[in-house]
């Protein structure tokens, strides 16, 4: 190690502690009526979620210290693992069934999930594909199609679970990756218009995601089946005013809004600790991206600048589509509040993709 580099950005590094800390607070908060009802321990979900976020600051230390231009060479077969795993988790009696989608490998209630691993792993393989020498992404055919061919491969594999939300999340960075490198905006508007009728076709090929549009539209239509969630998370940031219930004082915890310790945990801490304390949570996040696209701008190498990219725009995809489902303004998708919400794979694979952007924050001019 190079003791002469300087240090991270700080300013990179106190927003993730932040939310971190506030995260472990919230799973608390808002899942300790589910921890006791299911588990008889307040505290089951909170200490998983500790466990899961000791292992990822170990990484995030890990990645945050080593040479970050080790993972060029890494890219490759990291995306092939990736890709593996993919496969596998489809198997019938490897994969395991968790809420209607087979995404998890693991025994009993430990498992990871492959479609996050491939979320980074897609990002630092584009990172190096893109910082190639001899890569034009401004031809059509050979330069922008063999990229989004590989995205959809992953996309596709993702759907088979299915995943829609982390499938979406991944798109979204790496396509933003794409757009970085400088693809032609007339390609983009053609490829758009195309995966627009996909992304419809995809919807109407399966009964429940034309239910949660419907959900979306109008959630008082179905309001003990579809419209259920968005619903009962109103009713939840609803209460919570400027200031909020007080910490531990939510309602909505009690059995209404489903698994509140996860893909909802925002509707609690907003119904407990009111629009100052939402404010204060996005606020952090807009300081973490602003940091983190500051960063990108900053590196001497191509490289470096779409590994950043591709990090900062996975969390800002992933927040404003969670936070956009929250307050009723997307359909329901399953996406994870990063730092935030409980889950062992999403928070240490976050934490770790922290890590690099931290690395590349030590040589950002």
């Amino acid at each position: 190690m190079n003791k002469t580099r300087p240090a991270p950005d700080i300013w990179l590094l106190i927003p993730i502690l932040a939310l971190l800390a506030i995260g472990m607070i919230m799973v608390y908060s808002a899942g300790s009526v589910l921890g006791f009802r299911n588990y008889g321990d307040s505290f089951y979900f909170v200490k998983r979620q500790l466990l899961f976020a000791a292992l990822g600051l170990a990484a995030m230390f890990f990645t945050a210290n080593v040479d970050y231009r080790v993972l060029k060479r890494l890219s490759r077969p990291a995306l092939i693992v990736c890709f593996v795993l993919l496969v596998i988790v489809l198997i019938p009696g490897i994969g395991v069934v968790r809420g209607g989608a087979r995404s998890w490998l693991g025994i009993s209630s430990f498992g990871i999930q492959p479609s996050e691993f491939m979320k980074m792993g897609m990002i630092l393989y584009l990172a190096n594909w893109l910082s190639r020498e001899d890569y034009d992404i401004t031809s059509f055919t050979r330069g922008l199609l063999p990229p989004l061919a590989l995205i959809g491969t992953a996309f596709g594999l993702i759907m088979l679970q299915p995943d829609l939300g982390t499938g979406t999340v991944m798109m979204g960075a790496t396509l933003m990756m794409v757009f970085t490198a400088g693809a032609r905006m007339k390609h983009l508007l053609g490829l758009g218009a195309a995966g627009v009728a996909g992304f419809a076709a995809l919807v109407a090929a399966a009964p429940y995601r034309i239910q949660r549009i419907t959900a979306f539209l109008d959630p008082w239509s179905d309001p003990l089946g579809k419209g259920y969630q968005i619903i009962q998370s109103l009713y939840a940031i609803g209460p919570g005013g400027l200031g909020g219930l007080g910490l531990g004082m939510s309602r909505q915890k009690y059995s209404y809004v489903p698994e509140p310790q996860t893909d909802f945990i925002f509707s609690i801490l907003a119904e407990e600790l009111g629009f100052i304390g939402g404010l204060a949570v996005l606020t952090l996040f807009l300081i973490l991206i602003w940091r983190g696209m500051r960063v990108a701008m900053s590196l001497p190498d191509r490289f470096g600048s779409y590994l950043a990219v591709g990090v900062v725009c996975m969390v800002a995809v992933q927040v404003v589509i969670n936070i956009g489902v929250v307050i009723g303004m997307m359909p329901v998708t399953g996406i994870t509040l990063p730092l935030i919400s409980y889950g062992g794979s999403s928070l240490t694979l976050m934490l770790t993709a922290l890590g690099i952007l931290l690395n590349l924050s030590r040589y950002a001019r």
